[in-house]
């Protein structure tokens, strides 16, 4: 009797951990505890979304502002959500989830991406599968209405990975996806946050991008685990306001902004593009995952807290594991995240 007390003991245990949930600062997290645990405490999907990190402060959004991006938030998880539910795959989730935010003009992508330099908007997207690690990805589209459309049909109907500039716009061309003239992308408050970046340029004399004090990382990224245990990530972006040269930024670079893999984690980023590039950061969390053995909240809490702060990188990223566990870390004022799971939803702006 007392061997099967304790064999009880432990299976409770087991099922406690496994599903406890913790809540904190915008994070949400299960701990798995073993192998089969992993398996069986699986959530049956999951999605978790971000629209930019930054100086995002209570004090500085209207209440209407507010509701409008928690609105926006709920509505691109609504949708990701009812595809993972009716049993649709995590790149599907992904790619439509990631539509709806191209098409808001609240976040910097698609349609409400930034200026450049130049006056033009020049996008950024990337996908990937992490049941095959096979991915896609477009930089420098002025053209293309959803580049995280452009970015899986990159993976799926080319021989390659990373496609720029014309290139990947008369690819776009030849397999019939939605293209748009240039000014389609025009909104004002972007504009007028150019301007702003050229007035002090010339103030200073000096190349600067985004001196907005309210300043944003705008990107969007989705990450979904469907069903079959699968995960997707994806993320879309206009850049950085008053970008020269043809800069891109992480995000369409598989490993630094976006990364997938069922062993381990999929993840997506937002933040000052050149660090998160050169310490490959969203590779970074999966690869302490696989090889330490940290959970997805260890790992994505040394990475963005710990790591990348110390050499002065700024930003956050979303991120899940194959049970479905999720964590929404950030070093900046806030993030425009929230996620979603069978009898959950969370949505989020500030620190607080």
């Amino acid at each position: 009797m007392k061997k099967l007390a304790s064999m009880l003991a432990v299976a409770a245990l087991f099922a406690l951990s496994a599903c406890d949930k913790q809540v904190q600062n915008g994070h949400a997290q299960k701990t798995a505890v073993t192998e089969d645990d992993v398996l069986t405490a699986r959530s049956p999907y999951a999605i978790v979304i971000h629209g930019g990190a930054g100086t995002i402060r209570r004090k500085d959004l209207t209440p209407q502002q507010d509701s409008a991006y928690r609105a926006a938030l709920n509505a691109a998880l609504d949708i990701g959500e009812e595809i993972l539910r009716n049993g649709g795959s995590a790149l599907d989730a992904v790619e439509q989830t990631i539509h709806y935010l191209e098409d808001s003009p609240l976040f910097n992508a698609g349609r409400g991406a930034v200026f450049t330099n130049a006056g033009t908007n020049e996008l950024d997207a990337s996908i990937m599968d992490g049941r095959t690690r096979n991915a896609g990805a477009v930089g420098g589209v002025t053209i293309v209405k959803h580049p995280i459309s452009a970015a899986r049909a990159v993976m799926e109907q080319s021989p390659h990975v990373f496609l720029v500039g014309k290139g990947a716009e008369d690819f776009a061309l030849s397999i019939g996806l939605d293209t748009v003239d240039p000014a389609y992308f025009f909104t004002q408050r972007r504009w007028e946050s150019l301007q702003r970046a050229k007035a002090r340029e010339a103030q200073t004399g000096q190349y600067l991008v985004d001196p907005n004090p309210d300043y944003k990382f705008g990107t969007v990224g989705c990450v979904a685990l469907d069903k079959d245990g699968n995960i997707a990530a994806g993320t879309s972006t206009g850049g950085m306001t008053n970008k020269r040269w043809g800069r891109i930024g992480d995000s369409p670079i598989i490993g630094a902004g976006t990364f997938a893999d069922n062993n381990t984690c999929g993840v997506s980023c937002t933040g000052h593009g050149e660090f998160f590039i050169r310490w490959v950061v969203a590779y970074d969390v999966a690869a302490r995952m696989e090889y330490l053995g940290e959970s997805l909240e260890e790992a994505t809490q040394h990475v963005i807290r710990e790591k990348l702060k110390a050499v002065g990188g700024i930003g956050g990223l979303i991120a899940l594991d194959r049970a479905g566990n999720i964590s929404m870390e950030f070093n900046t004022e806030g993030m425009y995240r929230g996620y979603a799971r069978p009898g959950e939803r969370y949505v989020g702006i500030y620190k607080d």
